[in-house]
């Protein structure tokens, strides 16, 4: 075969589906028909890295030629041919057991003395059968090892689906022809087999198998796990038998025992892990990589914020001209994506402004906090390393002010000033963590601990739009309220029911007629049952709310999916998809506000008032000033640490960003944020979870493909602007001027329905979400990931299970009721790093741990 452009050299694997090579005459008397094809013009190879990296699949087509009298013999032929990657012995665990399976049932031929292909592929098939290893029906194998399958119309006799050595050269691409893979799925079958044979002399099969001396047969049930395909045990021992030194060697093998030694010695040659060269990295701020840490790493006071500004400020122009300016403009996504921010920080900015309003009798209410959030975010847009981080006031934060302000009652404190200390306090603490490159740390948080937080603030939001529903229930679904407000009417009922309770207990105790009221016993007392005209029914309430709730859950999430469909075109999916938060709360504020306008419908309060107000810090003593530290501590501990995982989260390998991090600068960006919030009063704010991660999805650029039947969904690229958050936060300032109308038109029970929307969206990409539900899917639907490849099973589910059994302590912890506990909320996070480096290893071997948390798809 030769290519119409040289390629360079480099050996490997081939799968051939449906047919190898086919000669002009259309069958050969071997059985086994093989045609030498070329490449047509304008095709084009590339062979850089074909076998280790990714597969490629080309397809040629083959010409068959008969002549006009054997017309009704023509037949039509697809080939399909594609690369596949050769086992790694080093990582991928099937390799081995896939070769211990065998050597515990081994099915070997050695000088085999038949000459055609069908008399090998039989007599092989016959001895997998006689070793009791299957109870195969040989004929129906054969059938479906070859491409006639017994039928009369086709007469073409080629193997349908081989494994073949193949070598890239100047030239073209050699075949090697020495050994032969030949795999199918056979339905009756419950487990695989494997035989292979030895024959006795070469035979000549054929153009591409001139001088065949073993044969690998490989059966293999249809339904199976992704890495016990028939595909993956011949990658395995196509992979053993690429190797010309090891053919050789089995060649002098003299009986079954030495060829199966042959086999582990060879498997352990392949298992040998080389070193690698070390390249020394380049020097880069971000503290997920490079060299281990050192104490001398904490006294460069500085040194990180200047290597981030040093690396980001020469593309601090492209933030805003990427996708603008050129030929990849993107205004569209851009637009889309700047509505879905703004619906995305605005309404939970609504719902934990309204938090904080209750907890704080109205010094920090939902306008204070819309204001803070635009503020802080324009300024983070603008300036922040990562401009795709969205900096929010989170539920963490909003209990902490709830306990604050518990303190403030406590001891008679003034809220404004206390609040302010704090805050100035752990702004502090931030800017000098930035300066001492204290975020060098995050080494030491692992992929599967960033999940488990990532995934209990996912629960959290869940959390709060149940318990917002139950309060409803609660308040309206079990409290019915009385139709008059006149207490004088109310008794003067009261008093007629219990006089007519005792007239009727003389005659017929705990019997009530139709009209009259109801009555029971139930202990002792008597239960009255106050009529219809007394009390206004209100169950509607709840229900409207419920309903509302879980449709704003439920549209939303179905037009986020519908870019996954085939409905409508591309572009019209994408916007539709970028703009399903929007349209599922338009329409459903619209059904509770205004098609439900006889229902009274919970809305958050506004409050006149300044906006800003200076704090009082005289009223505060040294002492106060000075037990403010630890408040002030613990909180730029929580904020630390959500900073740093969501800038984290947000920069995985998945999203492919390209402009890098700024891990110090950010924090000290945040620190300084923070101290203008607490002068003016307002909400303090941080990186949140999921909002920059659905940022940066809402800007990607995406491509579908198909792997061994599961749909994969990669990201191409990711437009890394300011744009999009700087214009969303720009109309969350200007939404200020929207209050009390028209945004109290949006119910309570919407906001709650974004969460549960937010929490549902940032599941994707979860790995530990993944590994979770494959504890609930059968081994054949597994997909084939990198640690189910290279990862014991078992092992699999067992690291899944420790990282659940942190999760629940997490939400035990976070969710529970008494405010104090959740002070110390950030300690116990940092807990789960000791875990992972100390505790697990003890479990589960390092190399596995690794291997599951690395920064893979």
């Amino acid at each position: 075969m030769k290519t119409k452009k040289e390629a360079k050299e480099m050996s490997g694997v081939t799968v051939n589906h449906l047919a190898d090579e086919a000669p002009s005459t259309g069958r050969s008397k071997n059985g086994y028909v093989f045609q030498e094809m070329e490449l047509q013009d304008g095709e084009q190879e590339d062979y850089d890295s074909t076998v280790t990296h990714k597969d490629h699949i080309y397809d040629n087509q083959i010409q068959i030629s008969v002549s006009e009298s054997d017309g009704p013999g023509l037949g039509l032929l697809n080939t399909t041919r594609k690369y596949v990657k050769p086992m790694n012995f080093q990582e991928e665990v099937r390799a081995h057991r896939d070769l211990d399976n065998f050597l515990a049932q081994a099915s070997i031929l050695l000088d085999e003395k038949a000459a055609t292909l069908d008399e090998v592929l039989r007599r092989m098939l016959t001895n997998v059968a006689e070793d009791g290893h299957g109870g195969c029906d040989v004929d129906e194998v054969m059938n479906l090892l070859f491409t006639d399958a017994g039928g009369r119309e086709f007469d073409v006799h080629l193997l349908s689906e081989t494994i073949q050595g193949v070598t890239a050269t100047s030239t073209g691409i050699r075949y090697q022809q020495s050994w032969l893979c030949i795999l199918t799925n056979v339905r009756s079958l419950q487990r695989r087999h494997v035989c292979i044979t030895r024959l006795e002399r070469p035979q000549n099969w054929g153009v591409n198998c001139c001088e065949a001396r073993y044969v690998i047969l490989i059966l293999a049930p249809p339904r199976t796990k992704s890495t016990k395909t028939a595909i993956e045990i011949g990658r395995t021992f196509a992979t053993m038998f690429s190797d010309i030194s090891f053919r050789q060697k089995l060649l002098e093998a003299k009986t079954q025992e030495e060829f199966k030694q042959e086999l582990v010695y060879q498997r352990q040659q392949l298992s040998i892990i080389s070193e690698k060269p070390v390249i020394e990295d380049v020097e880069d701020s971000d503290p997920r990589r490079g060299k281990p840490i050192q104490c001398k790493d904490f006294f460069k006071a500085g040194k990180g914020v200047y290597n981030d500004l040093r690396r980001r400020l020469p593309l601090y122009p492209s933030d805003f001209t990427d996708g603008i300016t050129g030929k990849d403009r993107c205004l569209l996504k851009y637009t889309t994506t700047a509505i879905f921010l703004y619906i995305a920080i605005l309404l939970p900015a609504i719902a934990f402004g309204s938090l904080n309003d209750e907890s704080t009798r109205g010094e920090i209410d939902v306008q204070k906090t819309i204001v803070g959030q635009s503020i802080g975010g324009v300024i983070y847009s603008l300036f922040a390393g990562s401009p795709l981080v969205i900096p929010l006031t989170t539920a963490p934060l909003a209990i902490f002010i709830s306990v604050i302000r518990g303190i403030c009652d406590d001891y008679n404190l003034d809220f404004d000033a206390f609040y302010a200390c704090i805050g100035l306090w752990n702004s502090l603490f931030l800017i000098l963590g930035g300066l001492f490159n204290v975020s060098l740390l995050m080494k030491l948080f692992k992929r599967s601990t960033e999940e488990v937080i990532a995934l209990f603030i996912s629960i959290a939001f869940v959390g709060d739009a149940v318990k917002g529903t139950i309060k409803i229930f609660q308040h309206f679904y079990h409290g019915p309220t009385l139709a008059t407000t006149n207490s004088t009417l109310v008794l003067q009922k009261i008093t007629e029911i219990l006089k007519k309770m005792e007239n009727q207990t003389g005659n017929m105790p705990g019997h009530h007629n139709e009209t009259g009221p109801m009555m029971g016993h139930a202990e002792g007392h008597a239960s009255i049952f106050l009529p219809e005209s007394l009390v206004l029914c209100s169950r509607e309430r709840p229900i409207l709310c419920l309903l509302l709730m879980l449709g704003t859950l439920w549209l939303g999430y179905a037009l986020y999916l519908i870019k996954r469909s085939p409905y409508l075109n591309d572009k019209i999916r994408d916007v539709v998809s970028d703009c399903a938060l929007p349209i599922s709360v338009v329409i459903f504020s619209f059904i509770g506000s205004y098609l439900f306008l006889d229902i009274q419908l919970p809305v958050f309060s506004v409050h006149d008032g300044p906006i800003f107000r200076f704090p009082p810090f005289d009223k505060l003593t040294g002492m106060n000033t000075l037990s403010a530290v630890g408040l002030g501590f613990l909180l730029a501990l929580l904020i630390f640490i959500d900073q740093n995982i969501v800038i984290s989260l947000t920069h995985v390998p998945e999203h492919k960003l390209l402009k890098g991090t700024a891990f110090h600068w950010d924090l000290m960006l945040t620190g300084f944020i923070n101290i203008l919030m607490s002068c003016l009063g307002l909400p303090w704010m941080h990186a949140a979870f999921p909002h920059s991660s659905l940022h940066a999805r809402q800007l990607a650029k995406v491509e579908q493909h198909v792997e061994n039947g599961h749909l994969y969904t990669t990201i191409v690229s990711v437009k890394e602007t300011r744009l999009t958050s700087l214009a969303a936060n720009i109309l969350i300032g200007l939404s200020a001027f929207m209050l009390p109308i028209p945004l109290q038109w949006i119910p309570k029970p919407v906001l709650y329905g974004l969460f549960l929307y937010i929490a549902a969206t940032s599941l994707d990409g979860n790995q530990m979400v993944d590994r979770m539900a494959l504890l609930l899917k059968e081994q054949t639907s597994y997909p084939p990931t990198h640690y189910i490849r290279r990862v014991p099973q078992r092992k699999v589910h067992y690291f899944t299970g420790l990282q659940m059994i942190q999760l629940i302590i997490l939400c035990a912890f976070g969710m529970y009721p008494l405010p104090y506990m959740k002070m110390v909320f950030p300690l116990l996070m940092i807990l789960l790093v000791p875990v992972r480096t100390s505790l697990l290893p003890r479990v589960i071997d390092a190399k596995y741990l690794d291997i599951m948390d690395s920064q893979h798809m």
